[in-house]
């Protein structure tokens, strides 16, 4: 999923103009008067914010000192799927791990903490402030959460962003592209940090919830497209996914990996995801 793009009530006077305007104006009218405001909105603020910013800059010289860190060593990146109900995930416990979004939803049941959290999504760092501040791993947060992460221990505020160019990034110190989904996000991390060896489990690549990418959307009741009905419960604010652009950003990841020697598996357990090579996760233990 990409960053959050503002929720505009459509019922409200100022939602009623600004959807009325959009069905009056052709398409590529619409899109050639709104750019200047959506690239000020999605990149230019932050981007102005961050060159003058402390706490930016503080955050680059620590991403900076996590360059190699885990140089030849092994991680997972834990998604959200359904997949994860179906997995033994104690023999992570010794591992180094990426968590994703709303994965401290598993945390009891799981007996660990993941390593790392990533979000870079702003409506769920909005609504889920206090339960990330509350971790006490290191965390990669979007410059965009500032607004609700700024005081949080731990944070290390990346800088990224969901507008062209699509970019692999091996040093995440500077701008992240962001390719429709933290996991890519991640992968980006974990590059920067040096882990030779990638797997992915929990990556389901499959949704129930269908309609337009990237649209913002109120969950109507549970969660059936992650591994708890609590993850996007009634009343969350959530964007439906774009398989196809998640895609061609692994699809980056890969090619990046394998020029450097490195390699991405796959084992998640039924997952649609066909862009890596796949692995059962047993076999790795």
């Amino acid at each position: 999923m990409t960053g959050g793009t503002p929720f505009l009530d459509p019922d409200s006077p100022t939602g009623r103009m600004v959807y009325a305007a959009k069905r009056l104006a052709p398409g590529p009218v619409w899109r050639a008067m709104t750019a200047p405001y959506w690239w000020w909105y999605n990149r230019g603020r932050h981007q102005l914010a961050g060159a003058l910013s402390p706490l930016r800059k503080q955050s680059i010289r620590q991403l900076r000192a996590l360059r190699d860190i885990h140089k030849g060593q092994r991680c997972f990146i834990l998604g959200n799927g359904p997949s994860l109900r179906q997995m033994d995930l104690s023999p992570l416990k010794n591992e180094i791990t990426f968590g994703l979004n709303r994965i401290y939803l598993l945390f009891s049941e799981m007996g660990f903490e993941t390593s790392y959290f990533v979000a870079i999504n702003t409506l769920v760092i909005e609504q889920c402030a206090e339960e990330i501040r509350q971790l006490g791993m290191p965390k990669f947060i979007t410059w965009r959460g500032r607004k609700w992460l700024r005081q949080a221990p731990g944070v290390l505020f990346l800088d990224t962003d969901y507008t062209d160019p699509p970019t692999f990034s091996t040093d995440v110190s500077g701008r992240v592209f962001e390719g429709s989904t933290v996991t890519y996000v991640a992968m980006q991390i974990a590059f920067h940090m040096g882990f030779e060896e990638v797997i992915l489990i929990g990556v389901d690549h499959s949704f129930s919830s269908k309609g337009k990418p990237n649209e913002t959307v109120i969950s109507a009741g549970e969660d059936t497209n992650h591994f708890s009905p609590r993850y996007f419960d009634r009343g969350f604010r959530w964007q439906l996914p774009d398989l196809e652009a998640s895609e061609r950003a692994y699809e980056m990841a890969k090619e990046a990996y394998e020029r450097h020697g490195r390699r991405i598996l796959d084992a998640t357990v039924g997952g649609k995801l066909e862009v890596f090579h796949k692995v059962a996760y047993e076999s790795l233990f």
